[in-house]
């Protein structure tokens, strides 16, 4: 039961909270009121339910049972909900997962401001000031893909306080951030409070000394609270002299020996050569220099530390030293050999844990530990015994068969670890190994690193922003900006500071260096002379019209799509690219025109009317000879290899047999591998022989009538050359405009969740509607573009004629767009994976465009399931419009019922979508 400790006006107010993800209770019976006004820590181990407290808390997640009050709306109402969703901001856990990699910093910030409906003065102040307060100024056009973990945790942040709410709730927000930005994170969220007295901040953190300067604490275990009530009061009640110590008094007596701490036994280096060395070793990208002349040696068995500030090269120089990235100059070396990508036995001697997870989510825990073994060619005895070691050791056994995209940011680290170190390595490469791992769990890393070095005398090279872990390393590497600004050991750089702890000694140094460039940092941005207390609520909004500002938030989402699909150069490629090689494609290697049939002769008869009739076929436009064949066998083989369609077998006597008004017989063989040109070919034929004995009876009775009694002229009304081309045209035109901007729009909404930024519209004031129709839109405009090269090439290039009207074609290619986009939006809301919606749209488009919209046989000689298949698919409209309008010459007026059909299907498929796609997690 949790101890209870008075308060009032209450921010955030829960009875009764439950919450269950399948069998697993995440909550259970919470209740809880949150002070308005305080700075809220939320600690506890990772998977308590932390994080789905607080999406609850912020309307995120869906309400399952009980009652949660937040700024005194019913969070399980949805108006209420909605309503209160503009003064609240949510920042998720992981690093930048609610940023869009292909946007600069200043174009994220830009898009929450404008998701919140801020006016272009407000964006502008607001963003400037952002960007200074955490030091961002200089980094602002910098795609956020490009940024470090630390870096991307500051932009989220930035993100969250954009529009000023009144109930901020940050997901450890200072995972992987460097200690001077941390500090610069709070006095950030000091000066907001400063200047919005009434706004509540609640925050869950994984760094036990940032949680003691809340002035509220709530801890929780396994779901449960164990304590809510001011800091002071808690510490007072455990009796304890900090908040690290406080929890653990709360926990169960099991879990207090869990969290007992360590002791370090000092090194002893006993081999001269280094494990490890880099000397002046630079690594530029373009004009950008990530690292430069940095030089070190680590002995081995040594636990090396290596700090800095966000982005200034650590992960970088790794990278370098596993082999994975080239240096530009400079020498790195292990085990006294140069670093090689291809030197494979050396490679097989570390072990590497990236700062972004690297593993496989397709796969479970254990199977992600099994391969990490195979990769590094254990036996199928040494991988069962190493990875039930990594499961006991590093506490994953509960976690075995789920799914690493099911686990808690901590536990995940935890997996990344253990697959690290499962190939007992001789030297360890750590990148930020603990970021989001709670206390227990990170005393529970240094306790295995720890072993490691010393009993196994592994070398260890790890990079940490907790203070606490850097002082347990042999000796510390402080960088900045690429540079390296001193090497000793804690208490070393503690003394030359003059500093008691070695967070203060850490800002020190890189204080004194950020002020020496403080006049270069000045040059490239100016500060903006505007505190965050002085920008008034009422600068927000402005007075414009509620049809204004629901256009805005379409437009907020059309813009972003729009920015990420120029900086995205294959998949633009792909929209306008796609459909033209398509349409070129098929019009140059598709075609059902028939004239140039090859035939061979057996002519066994040499006679004048054997002759005669062999001239026939030769004169035939649709005919080519090719060479006599000597023998029935012969000509067989022609046709089966393909060097002949159609053998003509003349018998002997064939003339004599003509000249007596006998009927001889004749042989024509087909080739039935392709029916349509078959029966084609077998038309030919016969009007080829009926020519032949009309001429032939002729000659021999001169009574009979020289001509037929009547003639026969048949005129081809739309098409009068006869031209598949003119047809396949309009068809492609069809085809490609279903099939390419489907494709595309159906990756927008599945692409979001899979990066996590589908949050962002959870947590916005912006409806389901607005968000799809945003994101719809630039689809459509890339998809009329394709649309409108295609007319143009078809015109110019393939010469076929556009005989009806251009604007009626156009406003059937409007809607049929829309249609189009709209039917893979609907597809995006319920697949799991782009993989998924890419073949998905692939087969649910084609199948019906090529079978039963028209492209092969018209839909109006289609029956039964066919037909109305081909009735409900919106490519059948189409084809309609576009062979209307191509071949037909027809306008407006004969279209209005394809146009009344693609609007409804626009229509439907967006409705559903909406339908579908829930503004809230389960």
């Amino acid at each position: 039961m949790a101890k209870n400790f008075a308060a009032s006006d209450f921010a955030v107010s829960i009875q009764n909270l439950t919450h269950h993800y399948g069998d697993n209770e995440a909550l259970h019976q919470i209740d809880l009121d949150l002070p308005a006004g305080q700075t809220i820590g939320l600690v506890g181990p990772d998977g308590v339910g932390k994080s789905t407290l607080l999406g609850i808390i912020s309307g995120v997640k869906r309400l399952q049972s009980g009652k949660v009050t937040t700024l005194d709306a019913d969070i399980g109402q949805k108006k209420q909900r909605e309503a209160v969703l503009p003064r609240v901001a949510f920042m998720p856990q992981g690093l930048g997962h609610n940023l869009y990699p292909t946007l600069s910093v200043q174009e994220n910030i830009d898009f929450f401001a404008r998701l919140f409906g801020l006016d272009a003065e407000y964006r502008k102040t607001r963003i400037a000031q952002l960007l200074e307060a955490t030091s961002l100024a200089p980094f602002f056009d910098r795609p956020a893909g490009k940024l470090s973990g630390g870096m991307k945790q500051k932009v989220s942040l930035c993100c969250a306080l954009v529009h000023n709410p009144d109930l901020l709730i940050l997901d450890e927000p200072t995972t992987g951030v460097d200690p001077l930005s941390r500090q610069q994170f709070w006095e950030l969220v000091d000066a907001l409070q400063a200047g919005n007295p009434s706004m509540t901040v609640i925050v869950s953190t994984a760094y036990m000394e940032e949680a003691a300067r809340f002035s509220w604490l709530v801890a929780m275990d396994d779901g449960k609270v164990l304590a809510n009530g001011k800091t002071t009061d808690i510490l007072k009640q455990t009796g304890q002299d900090t908040v690290e110590k406080a929890y653990i008094s709360l926990l169960p007596e099991e879990k207090r020996t869990q969290a007992s701490g360590f002791s370090i036994p000092p090194y002893q280096n006993t081999d001269p050569e280094p494990a490890i060395e880099a000397n002046n070793l630079t690594c530029r990208f373009g004009s950008f220099t990530a690292v430069d002349n940095v030089s070190f040696r680590i002995g081995r068995g040594e636990i090396f530390g290596f700090l800095g500030s966000n982005g200034c090269g650590k992960s970088t120089t790794m990278k370098m030293l596993t082999g994975l990235l080239d240096a530009t100059s400079g020498t790195a070396k292990l085990f006294g050999k140069p670093v090689s990508a291809g030197d494979l036995n050396t490679r097989m001697r570390i072990g590497y844990m990236s700062q972004a997870f690297s593993l496989y989510e397709e796969l479970t825990v254990k199977q992600n530990l099994v391969l990490q073994s195979r990769l590094y060619r254990a036996t199928e005895k040494e991988t069962e015994q190493r990875v039930d070691d990594a499961l006991d050791n590093f506490e994953l056994r509960p976690f075995a068969d789920i799914s690493p995209a099911d686990l808690p940011l901590g536990i995940r680290q935890r997996l990344q670890l253990a697959a690290a170190c499962i190939n007992t390595p001789d030297i360890l490469i750590l990148d930020e190994p603990t970021s989001g791992v709670d206390p227990a769990a990170r005393d529970m890393f240094w306790h295995h690193l720890i072993d490691l070095s010393r009993n196994k005398h592994v070398t260890i090279f790890v990079s940490t922003h907790f203070m606490n872990e850097a002082a347990c390393c042999d000796r510390i590497s402080l960088m900045h900006r690429g540079h390296v600004l001193a090497v000793g050991t804690p208490d070393e750089l503690m003394k030359k500071r003059g500093e008691k702890s070695l967070e203060a000694a850490f800002i020190d140094y890189l204080q004194d260096q950020m002020s020496q460039d403080k006049d270069n940092r000045d040059n490239q941005t100016s500060s903006p002379n505007v505190s965050l207390e002085n920008i008034s609520d009422n600068k927000k909004r402005g007075t414009a019209s509620p049809l204004w500002h629901w256009l805005s938030y379409v437009w907020a989402f059309a813009r972003r799509e729009s920015l990420e699909l120029l900086r995205d150069k294959l998949r633009l490629t792909f929209a306008v690219a796609g459909p033209i090689i398509l349409l070129l494609v098929s019009a140059y290697s598709i075609s059902f025109d028939i004239n140039k049939i090859s035939f061979t002769v057996c002519d066994q008869d040499q006679s004048n009317e054997s002759r005669s009739l062999v001239k026939t076929f030769q004169g035939s436009s649709y005919f080519t000879e090719k060479a006599a064949s000597s023998s029935i066998a012969e000509m067989n083989k022609r046709l089966s290899d393909g060097t002949a369609q159609m053998t003509l077998d003349i018998p002997a006597g064939f003339g004599r047999d003509i000249e007596a008004g006998r009927h001889p017989s004749l042989g024509i063989g087909i080739s039935g591998a392709m029916p349509f040109l078959g029966a084609n070919i077998q038309s030919y034929a016969t009007n080829a022989l009926l020519q032949y004995a009309q001429l032939s009876a002729q000659g021999l009775t001169h009574n009979a009538p020289s001509s037929l009694p009547f003639s026969i002229e048949p005129r081809f009304v739309y098409n009068q050359e006869f031209l598949s081309i003119y047809t396949m045209v309009p068809d492609t035109i069809m085809l490609a405009l279903i099939l390419i901007p489907t494709m595309l729009t159906a990756l927008g909404v599945v692409r979001e969740k899979e990066i996590g930024s589908i949050i962002n519209l959870y947590a916005s004031p912006a409806s389901t509607r607005q968000y799809l129709i945003g994101k719809q839109l630039p689809y459509v405009a890339i998809a009329m573009l394709a649309y409108l090269s295609l007319v143009v090439l078809s015109v110019t290039i393939l010469g076929v004629p556009l005989k009806g009207s251009f604007l009626a074609l156009s406003l059937g290619a409007l809607l049929y767009n829309l249609a189009a986009t709209g039917l893979g939006l609907l597809i995006s809301t319920f697949v799991s994976s782009q993989v998924a919606a890419i073949f998905g749209t692939a087969i649910l488009c084609l199948i019906p465009a090529v079978n039963f919209s028209g492209l092969l046989y018209p839909v109006s000689t289609l029956t039964g399931i066919s037909y109305h298949v081909g009735r409900c698919f919106p490519a059948s409209w189409f084809q309609l419009i576009s062979l209307g309008s191509f071949t037909k010459g027809l306008g407006f007026t004969a279209f209005l019922t394809m146009y009344g059909a693609l609007t409804g299907f626009a229509l439907l498929y967006l409705a559903l979508a909406c339908v579908l796609l829930r503004k809230q997690e389960l």
